[in-house]
């Protein structure tokens, strides 16, 4: 079965200050569709650098990232940018929400920028926010919900166009304990239920230990993968 998601020899490295930086070395890495990975390392390991080159967020300097067979490097801004609107949902630490917008229009956002009409909109709306458990706060804004039920919108955000992928940077780094599991079970339910492939870079044990596996990152390099599914 061919991978959802394959980097070949991927490099990756940043100017500073008219130097060269170095982040990712010639990092090879198969992601199969209904993976739930866990991105684990310490700071400046380059966890996030590869989650954005996954996500299409950046650019590899050299090798190759392709996912569901398709190629990112030959990609134009534009393309790539269309790409990520039809491929990758994104759900980040600090949920990213705009403030002056309701919980239901925050999630119409990414299909702004598809053909759908506003009755199709809506209905994706509600389907997405009943299935992060929300379908009752569909009119309030971000003040008014808690941390975690923020974050569950973000992340109804992210599932509304039916991406191929989740991508999540640290998603429970704002949240207590409680509160970080539930948003982690809500992730595995759309891992293991909806078979949605999700990448997640934590700091936190605990929060991988509800990942299919678990892939450490130290110093730019792969240094081990780990299975711990069912």
């Amino acid at each position: 079965m061919r991978p959802l998601i394959e980097l070949r020899q991927v490099c990756k490295h940043y100017r500073r200050g008219g130097q060269s930086v170095p982040v990712l070395h010639a990092l090879d890495l198969e992601i199969q569709a209904g993976d739930f990975l866990a991105l684990m390392g310490p700071s400046g390991s380059g966890k996030t650098t590869l989650l954005n080159l996954i996500g299409g967020l950046d650019r590899a300097s050299s090798g190759s990232v392709i996912v569901d067979g398709q190629a990112l490097e030959p990609l134009s801004s534009g393309q790539l940018a269309n790409w990520r609107a039809r491929n990758v949902g994104f759900v980040f630490q600090f949920y990213n929400l705009l403030p002056v917008l309701s919980a239901a229009r925050n999630v119409e956002l990414p299909l702004l920028l598809t053909g759908l009409n506003s009755a199709q909109r809506a209905r994706h709306v509600a389907a997405a926010l009943a299935v992060v458990g929300l379908a009752d706060r569909a009119r309030h804004r971000p003040t008014e919900l808690s941390g975690g039920q923020a974050q569950r919108v973000a992340i109804a955000r992210a599932l509304v166009a039916d991406p191929t992928l989740l991508v999540c940077d640290e998603p429970t780094g704002d949240l207590d304990r409680k509160t970080a599991d539930e948003v982690l079970t809500l992730l595995q339910e759309l891992n293991r239920e909806h078979g949605k492939t999700i990448i997640m870079v934590t700091h936190d044990p605990k929060a991988a230990e509800f990942a299919t596996h678990r892939l450490h990152l130290d110093k730019g390099q792969l240094v081990g993968v780990e299975h711990q599914g069912p």
